[in-house]
């Protein structure tokens, strides 16, 4: 039986647990009761929800099991004391790629009955705490209460708004100070680009917060010199920057990729504007998807720019509805009947598999800010670890990610083709499919310990400016290697369409 408790009664319990369990480290003899006690700490019975050693198909075609399982919400993998919680990460991982799409958890729990580590895989966050720290981290448990569906999509609402609100904010400082048009759309993707970098592992740790903290006087007058330059430094390679640049501005990377290439006249910062960057710099970016990127700039565009132009943006559940019956249910179909085939051929047939995989090719003619790619893209790079996984576990098994295996994702930016008719939504689309592809590097690090390096960016997404109506499509992608076209075309009612737009639809 469940029973609702209010939080304080939960934070008590918890302590409660915590004297119990902390002093604990035979995992065979106590896990269970362990996590008998740790659900009753939320007011829940354990059986009522969970299951111990639940049985799932693993990559390689055999069986393993879960140490713990509540469908749709926990998957919870426990070692005796003072055994490795990244041996136990492996196998959480492994077993979730091989549940079905509609019984995995939204957050996996491993324990050593000495420290939690939990990772929220809607958030993309990892917690990593000792027992007795569990009451100051109970808050992060508030899926056990039945909470999460609630509490966790109002937060995630809450922080797109903040940062639409912090975006719009500086927006609106710079183009009151007059700085506008095709200079203030560049200039806002770039200053984009890097607050998800240094929150996401891109940049090392607060290395733009500190930059402008510590080189730009509060007055705002210098702020303009040190971001041109800053631009001008992310766009120079190591061996031809300047051996008197100071060792800060030396750290940043190389970027590449033409983000940084063009030289804009930039704006004049007072005061005010600059604490806007600051505050902007101040947010926790890794919270935000690259594939709301596209709403976020939507949110300070101007509406009437908006409804002419027919920019719109489908949500990702949206989306996923489109492409799992057009390829991805088909292609997942293909993975699963190659695993439970006999291991004759087996991995040649992955492989044969994977370069099947690699060699697809994608268009959303009306691209927009790339959602349709972005999201087809993620989810190609977790088909393609899947598959990566089943033709390696045995060796990941052996090893423990000290690999002497050379494993490489495979899936191309450049057979993501787009194409948009306004320039800033472009930008933003190669870098969300730039920030995507980071994302999952380090979803492919966690399976193989090694993360591929992102910077220098080498490839991009192939998005063309222009109108859809008018291009000859086999200048953007040729018919003969496209595999599928997706996307959503652009619509408003015929009372709001501009005349051209009117007429091309004619056209169509």
């Amino acid at each position: 039986m469940t029973v609702r408790l209010h939080h304080n009664e939960i934070r008590n319990r918890s302590h409660a647990f915590v004297q119990k369990w902390r002093a604990e480290s035979r995992e065979e003899a106590e896990a269970k009761s362990f996590w008998d006690a740790f659900f009753s700490v939320f007011g829940i019975e354990r059986k009522d929800v969970a299951v111990f050693e639940w049985s799932v198909a693993k990559l390689d075609a055999r069986h393993g099991f879960i140490d713990l399982f509540w469908k749709g919400v926990l998957l919870v993998e426990h070692k005796s004391r003072g055994k490795s919680l990244d041996k136990a990460e492996s196998q959480a991982f492994e077993y979730y790629l091989g549940l079905p799409e509609k019984e995995k958890p939204n957050f996996v729990l491993l324990s050593d009955f000495a420290t939690f580590r939990l990772y929220d895989l809607r958030r993309k966050q990892e917690y990593s705490f000792a027992i007795e720290a569990l009451p100051e981290h109970i808050h992060l448990f508030d899926f056990m209460s039945g909470l999460q569906h609630y509490g966790d999509v109002a937060a995630e609402t809450t922080l797109n708004i903040q940062a639409a609100e912090l975006l719009g904010s500086l927006h609106d400082a710079l183009a009151d100070s007059g700085y506008s048009g095709h200079e203030l759309e560049i200039f806002l993707v770039r200053i984009l680009f890097c607050l998800f970098a240094e929150d996401t592992g891109i940049f090392p740790h607060h290395l733009f917060i500190n930059y402008l903290l510590n080189f730009t006087v509060e007055d705002g007058s210098d702020t303009e010199m040190h971001l041109s330059k800053l631009f001008q430094v992310m766009d120079t390679p190591f061996n031809k920057r300047s051996k008197n640049l100071t060792a800060e501005l030396n750290e940043f990377p190389y970027v590449n990729g033409h983000l940084f290439r063009e030289r804009l006249d930039m704006p004049s910062f007072d005061a005010a504007m600059r604490d806007v960057l600051l505050d902007g710099a101040h947010f926790d970016w890794s919270s935000i998807s690259p594939a709301i990127f596209g709403s976020l700039f939507q949110s300070i565009m101007d509406k009437d720019a908006r409804r002419n132009l027919g920019a719109h943006y489908t949500s990702e559940t949206h989306i996923l509805r489109l492409i799992k019956p057009l390829f991805l249910d088909a292609l997942w179909a293909e993975f699963r009947a190659i695993q439970q085939g006999g291991n004759r051929d087996k991995r040649k047939k992955l492989a044969a598999f994977q370069q099947r995989l690699t060699a697809l090719q994608f268009f959303d003619p009306a691209c927009g800010c790339g959602n349709f790619l972005i999201i087809t893209y993620r989810e190609l790079r977790r088909l393609e670890l899947a598959v990566l996984r089943a033709q390696h576990g045995d060796k990941l098994d052996t090893t423990h990610l000290g690999l002497d295996i050379t494993v490489e994702p495979t899936i191309k930016l450049e057979h993501f083709h787009g194409i948009e008719i306004e320039e800033w939504p472009a930008r933003i689309a190669e870098v969300a499919m730039w920030l995507t592809q980071h994302q999952m590097n380090r979803e492919f690090a966690r399976q193989f310990g090694r993360e591929p390096d992102l910077l220098p960016l080498k490839t991009a997404a192939h998005i063309t400016i222009g109108n859809s109506l008018h291009l000859d499509w086999n200048s953007v992608v040729a018919r003969d290697s496209l595999s599928h076209i997706i996307g959503n075309p652009p619509f408003i009612g015929k009372n709001f369409r501009l005349f051209g737009n009117s007429r091309g639809s004619h056209q169509m």
